[in-house]
């Protein structure tokens, strides 16, 4: 007999305004979540570092810096791994033609490489058709 949709895992999520400020609320669930279930030194580094790229990366390019306009966080955590999701209220952006952070032409650029730095840390990263959800997932 097949199950389908049977969760065995919890769900945490934080609805935030788009202000630098919130940032802190997100580390302190990504903390209590690393405590919580135990999560490797190695992991935890690599969920703050992307989560944080992905939470200012909502903010700024999002939601440009609208304080009205929420960023919403969801950490979906069983026994194996954390899947976060962080979503913004902006139209998205074309996650498919970046450019290339290590390209000779674009290693002195002061930005650019946060999705790239995404991409290499969390061991799965997928984004919505529209560009304006992240889903970040950890091996824990």
């Amino acid at each position: 007999m097949e199950q389908a949709n049977i969760r065995t895992g919890e769900l945490f999520t934080l609805q935030l305004p788009s202000e630098m400020e919130s940032l802190t609320s997100l580390e302190n669930l990504i903390e209590e979540l690393a405590d919580k279930y135990q999560i490797g030194e190695d992991t935890f580094a690599n969920m703050m570092t992307c989560l944080n790229e992905a939470f200012v990366n909502a903010i700024v390019h999002g939601n440009k810096l609208d304080a009205n306009k929420k960023v919403i966080i969801n950490a979906d955590v069983d026994k194996r791994r954390i899947v976060w999701t962080i979503t913004d209220e902006g139209t998205g952006f074309d996650f498919n033609n970046l450019p290339d952070p290590t390209a000779p032409e674009n290693l002195e650029n002061l930005t650019g490489r946060g999705v790239y730095i995404v991409k290499q840390l969390a061991d799965q990263c997928v984004f919505n058709k529209a560009g304006n959800e992240i889903e970040l997932h950890f091996k824990i």
